[in-house]
This record gives structure tokens, C-alpha cells and sequence, in this order.
């Protein structure tokens, strides 16, 4: 009896009460200046 109920609460917490999914909102950039990247300092020996 609890396996059964167990199924039944998993199958209704599974379903989307809630509606259709929505695509979430991308944020727009903030305008300004931006400086990324990478940068290494050493050897590396290739055998």
C-alpha cells in the first residue's frame, strides 16, 4: 500500500501544475567596457 501511494505522490510532484514551461529571461548586458581572458607564464617540454 505505501509503494502505491508512494508512485501516486511522485507521478503528481512530476507533472507541471504549474503550466506549460517557460524559456527563462535572459538578462541584457549592462553597457561598458569588459576584460576577460587568460594568460600563462612558464615552459612545457613535449617528449
Amino acid at each position: 500500500m505505501r509503494l502505491i501511494a508512494l508512485i501516486a505522490l511522485a507521478a503528481l510532484a512530476a507533472c507541471g501544475v504549474d503550466g506549460p514551461p517557460e524559456r527563462p529571461v535572459e538578462p541584457k548586458p549592462q553597457p561598458g567596457v569588459t576584460v576577460s581572458g587568460e594568460a600563462r607564464i612558464g615552459m612545457q617540454a613535449t617528449l
